[in-house]
């Protein structure tokens, strides 16, 4: 969770074909589309956005499926995610909030991390950490897609491929889906976005106040 590989996630992001891979060179189509996708998120001073997360064993049985929420301003964000779980990030602390145990998770952000950030999928990341192709175009729920395959040039993620579904006529991320070395796949399905909202800083930082009896287990 506190990775939350979205998207990702979410909204934006991340070889002239595979036979190029070893020499360490990616499609350029993928990455004209990479390119737009980053740039129109750019455009974005804040964003606010729900998703489905669904997560599938090795043999694509259902493990289960949740709904969120994602609050977006620069490097910080803030998820929630229905069922009782909450993470604030003000680009600097990441907090954690389980609500079964009312105990919240306090760590620092860390780039360093070889999982997908939440803030690295909705920037330029993909040039420095993926080899990318374009796999060709889809049609699904009446939307025209681009799928880009990507795949990590750090061997030692936890995750080893990651599809993106990118919408032609938007530039956003349609869908994403992870694929994690456990044999674990989690896709994440954008359901609304909104580029244009407002959101007060406050909304990133994890206020102690508000929840009564909170147990912090600070990892700072």
């Amino acid at each position: 969770m506190k990775q939350l590989l979205l998207l990702i996630v979410l909204v934006i992001a991340g070889m002239a074909g595979y036979s190029q891979g070893s020499l360490g060179k990616s499609d350029p189509d993928a990455k004209r589309i990479l390119d737009a996708v980053s740039a129109k998120f750019k455009t974005y001073k804040s964003v606010q956005a729900t998703f489905t997360m669904k997560d599938e064993d090795a043999k694509g049985a259902v493990l289960g499926i949740k709904k969120g929420t994602v609050m977006m301003k620069g490097s910080r964000y803030h998820v929630i995610i229905n069922g009782g779980q909450e993470i604030f990030c003000d680009g600097v602390t990441t907090w954690t909030f389980d609500k079964s145990s009312n105990e919240v998770t306090i760590t620092k952000v860390d780039p360093s991390v070889s999982t997908l950030s939440l803030q690295k999928l909705f920037t330029n990341f993909y040039d420095k950490d993926f080899l990318y192709k374009l796999n060709g175009d889809k049609a699904l729920n009446k939307k025209m897609l681009y799928e880009i395959e990507m795949t990590p040039v750090d061997k030692s993620k936890q995750f080893h491929t990651v599809y993106l579904l990118i919408d032609k006529q938007t530039n956003t991320i349609y869908s994403t889906k992870v694929l994690n070395n456990t044999g674990d796949v989690l896709t994440y399905t954008i359901n609304t976005f909104n580029g244009k909202v407002n959101l007060d800083d406050k909304l990133f930082t994890f206020d102690k106040s508000k929840y009564p009896g909170v147990e912090e287990v600070d990892l700072r």
